[in-house]
């Protein structure tokens, strides 16, 4: 048996995290366990999709976060990690000054990704391990600037794109009509081949409203189902969506626009059914740092000095 120790850094558009897991590999089998989990909600989206740019305050904000996961880094003892940033971080003008910053003061090299990149990265997690056989599905990752669409199909992915439709963009109503014909569309067109559609959630918002259903791990959640809770949390202002609902005041916003972006996949591609795997960017890239290592290749930063 061996036990391998990985790190991922995910800078979103909402939020910025950094997981720490074990890749346990014994024989042909690899399983990945998750150590740490840590949440940092800087919402660089707010300055960018209005200003273009990260703020002197956030770019603050986000330099010492990355310090404090370089110490947890180091302190999990992590053999490879590998960071990278979203839509945020590649539509600010300033975006690639900041992460030279980050560079010169952590160490820490973060890649900036685009959405096809992205969208690979949340495909390759376990994902394949959790799909039916004989089943079609989307699978809707929904950000603070982007929301990526793959399709799987008899268990393998058949395409995979990336829309500028993310929770914090809409707040800022900065998403137009024509971004939502256009993913309609692809949704459409790679899915009105295969009959029976079945969606897959992932994203902190879709995990939380699988927490307020009370459903058991494993049961999907119905399209009625977010029906009733879009027009719940609608209903509410947003002090009472974090008095009376018990969310983080950075999470009672941006439910909304994300339930709304959900319900629209679901209505596109007729599914009924939504299952919410606890799956994401930085899970993607945990299970990109094991292939990598596995077939010699060299992807990934080394530990922190």
């Amino acid at each position: 048996m061996k036990i391998k120790k990985y790190a991922a850094i995910d800078i979103g558009s909402n939020a910025v995290r950094l997981l720490v897991s074990y890749v346990i590999i014994s024989g042909k089998k690899v399983k990945f366990k998750k150590i740490s989990l840590v949440r940092v909600p800087i919402r660089l989206g707010a300055d960018v999709f209005v200003k273009g740019v990260i703020s002197k305050r956030n770019k603050q904000r986000l330099l010492d976060a990355m310090m404090g996961f370089k110490y947890l880094i180091k302190a999990h003892e992590v053999e490879k990690y590998m960071a990278v940033a979203t839509s945020a971080m590649r539509e600010a003008v300033n975006g690639q000054e900041v992460v030279a910053e980050i560079k010169d003061k952590t160490g820490i090299e973060i890649l900036i990704i685009d959405g096809a990149k992205e969208a690979e990265l949340i495909a390759a997690t376990d994902l394949e391990d959790l799909l039916d056989q004989n089943r079609t599905y989307l699978y809707v990752d929904v950000g603070g600037g982007s929301t990526e669409f793959s399709v799987f199909k008899n268990g393998h992915k058949t395409a995979s794109k990336s829309f500028k439709l993310g929770t914090v963009r809409l707040l800022k109503n900065m998403v137009d009509k024509g971004e939502w014909d256009k993913a309609e569309k692809w949704v459409k067109d790679h899915v009105k081949n295969y009959g029976k559609v079945y969606l897959i959630g992932s994203g902190g918002n879709i995990n939380k409203l699988f927490k307020m259903s009370g459903k058991t791990p494993g049961s999907p959640l119905s399209k009625v189902y977010l029906d009733a809770q879009y027009k719940f949390l609608k209903s509410m202002s947003y002090p009472e969506r974090i008095k009376e609902l018990d969310l983080n005041p950075d999470r009672a916003d941006v439910i909304i626009p994300a339930t709304k972006i959900y319900r629209r996949a679901m209505t596109w591609s007729s599914a009924d059914k939504v299952y919410v795997p606890k799956i994401g960017l930085a899970d993607g890239i945990i299970k990109y740092l094991y292939l990598m290592d596995k077939h010699a290749k060299k992807a990934t930063t080394k530990p922190l000095a």
